[in-house]
């Protein structure tokens, strides 16, 4: 009867834990910039970053992270869209402060509907 016991509970922490990754996952992505670009007024030099955001949506907090530091904050909303994106992908458009630079304006994340799209009246720097 014991062992009934703690194999029914070693069962439920273990199904747990992974459920507990996807939740985490779900919240994270990475983006490649071939270029520099801007998110508020941080520019981001190019190479591969881990975007992390908070919140339900539609508005959230985005974390742009590399090395494990976070380099960026914004502002951001969370959209869905009908399909999924086939690869991860950066929409740039011209940077408002600055007519020869870029600004991140979408982040699309293969696999997933979710996407990322920024205001640049709403972006703030962070460090």
């Amino acid at each position: 009867m014991r062992f009934v016991k703690y194999f029914a509970l070693s069962a439920m922490f273990t199904l747990l834990i992974p459920v507990s990754a996807l939740a985490r996952a779900k919240d994270r992505g990475t983006m490649q910039l071939i270029d520099p670009a801007e998110i508020g007024s941080t520019q981001l030099k190019p190479g591969t970053y881990l975007v992390e955001w908070n919140g339900t949506g539609p508005t959230v907090q985005v974390s742009i992270m590399q090395h494990k530091n976070i380099v960026a904050t914004a502002t951001g909303e969370l959209k869905t869209n009908d399909k999924e994106a086939s690869q991860n992908a950066v929409v740039l458009e011209p940077a408002v402060n600055n007519s020869s630079g870029k600004q991140i304006a979408e982040i699309d994340f293969g696999n997933r509907k979710e996407a990322l799209v920024f205001d640049s009246s709403h972006m703030n720097h962070g460090q």
